[in-house]
């Protein structure tokens, strides 16, 4: 039996503070699936996030694109010392989503250890995470 390290626990509970921190993404009902140092994988249910037309609101894929930034941070990052602001997030939506929606995120120890470094000598760093969100069926439905 594995025993579980303190960094395990941590990330367990940063999964319930991205799921249940902020009202609105509580509300979704999004879910951090995989958390891990470097690695983040989420998923926006399409229950309760459907619009007028029969297909995922924009804003629920909007939120699924922002809060794996946030997820790697905690994962990767000394949050005693920084914290993450989104300063952009462009949205492509590509085809319409009528299911769950998951995005995965990665970030190598060399981009982890350059942005540390970077942040600890200049008081800030910043980087542009590239994510594609897709359906149940892999199809690519929003790139942000």
């Amino acid at each position: 039996m594995e025993r579980e390290t303190e960094q395990d626990m941590d990330l367990e509970v940063a999964k319930k503070m991205l799921e249940s921190g902020i009202r609105f993404v509580a509300n979704s009902g999004l879910k951090v699936l995989e958390l891990r140092r470097g690695h983040v994988k989420c998923l926006m249910p399409f229950a309760g996030n459907g619009n007028h037309i029969g297909t995922m609101y924009a804003g629920a894929l909007f939120t699924l694109a922002e809060i794996p930034g946030g997820a790697l941070f905690l994962s990767s990052f000394d949050a005693t010392k920084f914290f993450p602001i989104v300063k952009s997030l462009d949205m492509n939506f590509l085809k319409p989503a009528k299911g769950d929606v998951s995005v995965e995120l990665d970030m190598s120890e060399s981009q982890i250890a350059a942005l540390a470094a970077e942040a600890a000598s200049k008081g800030k760093a910043e980087f542009i995470l590239t994510g594609e969100l897709r359906s149940a069926d892999g199809t690519l439905v929003a790139t942000s």
